[in-house]
């Protein structure tokens, strides 16, 4: 099958992507045209896209376009150095790894730990490392990446917040590994090649590299050779890789020299080690290795072990068919000051462990020498193509870095040049443990031997090959940190993530971050001033390890989540093996150094959450969105299951705003209140209608949601907004109403504002149909009555929050006091409840039982019952009768047995509507507190009127509304009595008449019933229990 492309002829000919993918284009036909452009506005699209809408047009260039995150705030990008994989990721990547630990650490780990701990030391950091590759392989094959390299995919794959914490950690471990690798550097070079240039005396005395002479010339020199290497990044990139070939050139040759020294080390070496006893003496402490020595005699003849003990003269390395490997299978792990197991050193002519060693602490300072597997991903926006350098490079590079040369063969096999031999790190181990005298690996510096580098002893034909190769290792190796560090700061900088950090985002004229090496430069002299290799080598870990560690955790949850992004060229992996290397970082944290783990872990999370307050407005559409999307389906899901629990009941609020002539709510009291409820982090949505036509009124429909989006976030309402257009308003609220939510994450609770202009334009009307909607769905109702009044969140109220509860309907208002009190507005604030008996009830025990009851919620309230005659509440009977027939219904879905039915709120109520003669009493808790409970008989009630048991009243309407406004003023002045000067009033709101015709004498009862109070909340409930006792 063959394709056909019609492409532009461009200054460069042909597009440069085509070229580099020549060979992959079997059966193309290419047609390169003049005069024609591919950038969006092109003759082409016009012929093709002529029709279209510029608004409506979604159609982007597929290339040749940048990210305009990636952009912000910075000069016009440089076009770099474009690299391929053996100059941009292979070379790199194979310097870093072999460095400074290879030369000068290994051959010390095997000695401590033995052959077995050593190999799984390092076989544990090697599976690390190489299944990291594998997942990084994956992420950076499923698209293009720019520059980031390890950043960008992390925060492309796990969000903004992830990324940015990573890869700053990140950022400060390449930072910080060059430090060590110059302090290994400069080590190399005073301790083996040239101890004259020392300052500051002797380097090869008594302390090793924790001695304050070492110490000191480390900070000097070391701050001399960071500057120099700064200046050689600070040309540019193409000066590096010049220096880098060099420098790999003598590296391999380096190690080609020592696995030749493995085999003829027996035949030529005259390496010499002087053992008195167990303990192993530096060379300078004697003349001849003897008892006789003059030197030896003066320093251990006074000791206890001196008669006891024989001095031997033996072979420091007496070659692999000396059977020696026998004599270094155990280990040998040493606290500070001894020279074996449990005795320490005499004096300071012993070969003495400088340090506290340990499995894991030998696997913390090892680590650090497999964790170049970045430094070529590091430089991705210098590559011609990532997609193909990363993987191929960084692969190939681990798996040269884990062979020896004993058998070399090429193999060119799903796109990788692998080349397959044994694992160099892991003979490393073997050779050494089998070729070199177990004392003697276990002297870190070489005193015994004339402070001599242990493998440059080795090597054939001369040690000055992997003295002058170690060197050049480990200075190449910082070299490539401090190229690929300033790169990654100035891609965080480019994202815009942490706005102080925009100054490192600038690049200079030939494409080079000049500031963001400056401060590399200045953090790594912090790691040069510290000056023990041993003490930066674990900080270098754990930012490694938890890089790799969420290289992994995006490739697992990519892998798991399917999204149809994800189609990585990369096959070879499987998100099993990425969780396993998951699991691995993880667990190296925290055994090799868990305090420093925490530390990691405390940095990144702090960083993340400032990110986040922050408000990183970036959608790069991460797989912790996929995740909350699969989340949320699966929840959604759950929650069809079966009806809520009176447990987990809480008032999902669907907050109904009227907006003016703006497109902005009258008031943003609404707001606040809602913010001040949201104790029970329930969902919120926020809606309004616009009447109109959505096709005339659709950016109205934006400008005003964007509107109720900003009044929730300014009073930190977290939830949703929702506008829609309607020809009717009365159809839009009923749309909303019906139509508020998903599955069962929908709203139970309506809050709305009472229309203090009801009487005007028939708002009364359109109130009471919304009234009646919303009884009809059985939700609850809260109307804000004098919203004006009610505090926003920086107010703080003191007094009482008085709720009258006429009709018990599963204890709404209980709960909406409850939730009020939580927030600050209102935490201040006593709550008093005040319940409404009839004459007949029993109401000295009512009292006593709703005390019970309120104790047994855990709220701390005064509970007072007021007695009024059946006529005074007659807008509430209907309501209470309705509220008696349904409660069967909520202790079913409630689950309660019969006995524990009878202690709920509306069992009370229910058992004291009979005449108190038939009344016993019930029991109290003993530790109850005992506030103020008193028994009030309604002053305002008149014994003529007719009885709560008598027939309704078959007056003519006009007089009937004459009464129940008479029982409305009654009412109300009994209310002001109690609460007059409470902050706030929740009231239970009366049901309006079936008959529309007394829809406004309903509204005028309401209005005459909540006359002179200063705030009201009218509560409806929804016919459901809302609140228990039960645990």
């Amino acid at each position: 099958m063959s394709a056909r492309f019609v492409v532009s002829k461009t200054d460069g000919g042909i597009p440069e992507t085509i070229q580099e993918n020549a060979e992959d284009t079997e059966n193309v036909e290419i047609i390169v045209e003049d005069n024609k452009e591919l950038d969006g506005n092109t003759n082409i699209r016009n012929d093709i896209f002529g029709g279209v809408n510029p608004e409506d047009e979604c159609h982007a260039p597929l290339y040749n376009k940048q990210d305009e995150d990636t952009t912000t705030g910075t000069l016009p990008l440089y076009e770099g150095a474009k690299m391929g994989t053996l100059m941009g990721v292979y070379f790199p990547t194979i310097q870093n790894i072999f460095g400074v630990i290879l030369f000068i650490r290994l051959s010390w780990i095997v000695g401590i730990a033995g052959a077995p701990e050593a190999f799984l030391i390092v076989l544990t950091c090697c599976c690390c490392t190489l299944l990291t590759s594998i997942s990084m392989s994956a992420i950076a094959t499923n698209g293009v990446v720019p520059a980031g390299g390890s950043y960008f995919m992390i925060s492309r794959a796990l969000g903004p917040e992830f990324g940015g914490a990573v890869g700053i950690l990140f950022y400060l471990g390449t930072t910080f590994a060059s430090s060590m690798y110059t302090l290994g550097a400069i080590e190399i070079l005073l301790t083996y090649i040239a101890p004259g240039m020392s300052l500051f005396g002797d380097v090869r005395s008594s302390g090793g590299a924790t001695s304050s002479v070492m110490l000191n010339n480390m900070r000097v020199y070391g701050t001399i050779l960071l500057f120099l290497l700064a200046a050689v990044v600070f040309i540019g990139v193409k000066v590096v890789n010049r220096c880098a070939s060099l420098f790999l050139a003598c590296v391999l040759l380096s190690i080609l020299a020592t696995y030749i020294g493995f085999f003829s080390v027996h035949t030529r070496s005259d390496t010499r080690i002087c053992m008195l006893g167990d303990r192993l003496l530096a060379s300078k402490a004697y003349g001849h290795c003897s008892k006789n020595d003059t030197n030896i005699k003066q320093l251990f003849e006074s000791t206890s072990f001196w008669n006891t003990t024989c001095i031997k003269d033996i072979a420091g390395a007496p070659g692999l068919s000396s059977g020696v490997f026998d004599d270094n299978v155990d280990s040998q792990y040493l606290d500070k000051g001894e020279v074996y197991v449990g005795q320490k050193a005499d004096n300071d002519q012993e070969i003495q462990s400088d340090s506290k060693t340990s499995f894991f602490i030998l696997l913390a300072i090892f680590f650090p020498s497999v964790t170049g597997i970045m430094a070529g991903s590091n430089r991705s926006g210098d590559l011609k193509d990532a997609q193909r350098s990363i993987p191929k490079g960084t692969i190939a590079a681990i798996l040269t870095t884990s062979t020896v040369c004993i058998l070399l063969c090429l193999n060119y096999f799903t796109s990788f040049y692998i080349t397959l031999t044994l694992i160099t790190d892991l003979t490393s181990v073997l050779f050494f443990a089998g070729t070199i005298e177990g004392a003697l690996l276990r002297d870190k510096f070489g005193q015994s031997i004339g402070s001599v580098l242990l493998v440059a002893e080795i090597a054939w034909p001369s040690k000055w090959v992997i003295l002058i190769g170690s060197l050049l290792s480990t200075i190449g190796a910082g070299m490539q940190s401090l190229t690929g560090a300033p790169r990654l700061l100035q891609a965080i900088s480019r994202d815009n993530l942490i706005p102080f950090l925009n100054l490192f985002s600038y690049a200079s004229k030939n494409g080079e971050p000049t500031r963001a090496l400056f401060l590399t430069v200045a953090i790594a002299e912090i790691g040069i001033l510290v000056a023990n290799l041993d003490a930066v080598a674990p900080i270098i870990t754990m930012f490694f390890l938890m890089c790799y560690g969420f290289v992994n955790l995006a490739c697992v949850l990519q892998s798991l989540l399917q999204t149809p992004n994800w189609r990585p060229r990369f096959q070879f992996y499987h998100w099993f093996a990425s969780l396993i290397g998951l699991c691995l970082c993880l667990t190296l944290m925290f055994v090799s150094s868990w305090y420093y783990a925490l530390v990691a872990l405390i940095l990144a999370a702090g960083i993340y959450k400032y990110i986040e307050f922050q408000g990183a407005k970036k959608e790069w559409g991460d797989g912790i969105r996929g995740l909350a999307l699969s989340a949320a389906r699966y929840g959604l899901l759950r929650l069809e299951e079966g009806a809520v629990h009176t447990k987990n009941w809480r008032p999902q609020l669907l907050v109904l705003c009227k907006l003016n002539e703006d497109l902005k709510p009258k008031t943003d009291n609404l707001f606040a209140f809602v913010g001040q409820l949201k104790a029970g982090r329930g969902l919120t949505i926020a809606a309004s209608v616009l009447k109109g036509d959505i096709l005339e009124r659709n950016e109205e429909v934006d400008v005003a949601k964007a509107c109720l989006d900003q009044l929730m976030k300014n009073n930190k309402v977290q939830g949703f907004s929702k506008v829609i257009v309607s020809k009717e308003i009365n159809s839009g609220l009923s749309f909303l109403i019906q139509n508020n939510g998903l599955g069962g994450l929908t709203a139970n609770s309506v809050l709305m504002a009472w229309p203090e202009n009801w009487k005007e334009k028939d708002t009364w009307k359109k109130f009471v149909y919304t009234l009646r909607v919303i009884s009809k769905r059985h939700e609850a109702l809260l109307v804000a009555k004098n919203l004006v009044t009610y505090p926003d969140n920086s107010e703080r109220l003191e007094g009482t929050v008085d709720v009258w509860w006429v009709v018990h309907d599963g204890g709404m208002m209980i709960l909406l006091i409850f939730l009020l009190s939580q927030h600050k507005v209102w935490r201040q604030c006593n709550l008093r409840i005040f319940t409404v008996a009839q004459m007949q009830d029993n109401s000295v025990q009512m009292a006593k039982d709703l005390k019970t009851f309120v104790y047994q919620l855990r709220i701390k309230a005064d509970v007072e019952v007021i007695e009024m005659v059946d006529t005074d509440i007659e807008a509430y009977t209907y309501e209470r009768t309705l509220v008696m027939e349904q409660r069967s219904n909520m202790l079913k879905q409630m689950r309660l047995t019969r006995k524990e039915s009878r202690k709920e709120v509306q069992a009370i109520v229910e058992t004291h509507h009979r005449t108190k003669k038939g009344h016993t009493s019930t029991p109290q808790p003993p530790d109850t507190p005992v506030p103020s409970i008193q028994v009030h008989t309604s002053s305002s009630t008149d014994t003529s009127q007719q009885g709560g048991g008598g027939e309704p009243n078959k007056e003519h309407p006009s007089q009937m509304n004459l009464q129940r406004m008479d029982n409305a003023v009654k009412l109300n002045k009994l209310i002001k009595e109690k609460s007059s000067e409470a902050q706030l009033v929740l009231l239970n709101l009366p049901p309006p008449a079936k008959d529309e015709s007394g829809d406004y004498h309903y509204m005028e009862f309401v209005e005459v019933m909540t006359e002179g109070l200063k705030r009201v909340l009218l509560v409806k409930g929804s016919g459901h229990e809302v609140i228990t006792i039960y645990s």
